[in-house]
């Protein structure tokens, strides 16, 4: 299984996979990547990730909710677009993906667009129910490995947690992201769009 998580069935053969990859992943125009459909602009950003799946999975569901990527270098793995391909990374087309070649970088085009950074961490006292979400907000996890520096944590404007059981460690950063991000878009889409059965 790659990136994007796709995976062939039996029974359906190469000839059938293929038609149905073309049919449900066509490259989307470029007037449509990263189009919401919550009619905003809502923006997740990875801090130097080091696990491909995870920021695979996380630049799916980037896609399917026309949510804006963002990944902070360095990342522990080639984030080009040829190594995504190569990894099996079948959404990469239909998503609005921007890449920052460090957290200097990411911070100087954040404070351009005048957007909120809203980081999660385990080092939070805030649960992230209890926040009020911007259709602008940045929503920044760290690396799986380490988290994020302590100049992240100062530049941050708000850090939020999810609340877990006791004595476990953290979520799953693609889970924490979809789960934050469902969420943020409760908060501030005033109509929601519903398509088909998840595949």
């Amino acid at each position: 299984m790659g990136l994007g998580g796709w995976s062939r069935r039996p029974g359906l053969g190469k000839v059938g996979n293929d038609a149905i990859r073309r049919g449900l992943l066509a490259p989307l125009p470029a007037e449509c990547k990263g189009a919401s459909l919550f009619g905003q602009t809502m923006r997740i950003a990875l801090y130097q990730p080091d696990i491909p799946q995870n920021t695979g999975t996380v630049l799916r569901l980037c896609a399917c909710l026309g949510i804006e990527a963002h990944i902070i270098a360095p990342a522990g793995f080639p984030t080009s677009d040829r190594a995504f391909r190569r990894a099996g990374m079948d959404y990469l087309d239909a998503v609005a993906l921007v890449r920052h070649t460090s957290w200097l970088a990411f911070e100087s085009w954040r404070r351009t667009q005048r957007c909120r950074l809203v980081l999660f961490t385990t080092h939070a006292t805030l649960s992230y129910l209890d926040y009020r979400y911007r259709t602008d907000d940045v929503l920044l996890f760290g690396r799986e490995s380490a988290g994020v520096p302590a100049q992240v944590h100062d530049a941050a404007d708000a850090r939020l947690i999810i609340p877990m059981r006791p004595g476990l460690r953290s979520l799953n950063v693609a889970v924490a992201a979809a789960m934050t991000a469902g969420e943020a878009l409760r908060q501030t889409s005033k109509t929601l769009s519903y398509g088909g059965p998840i595949a």
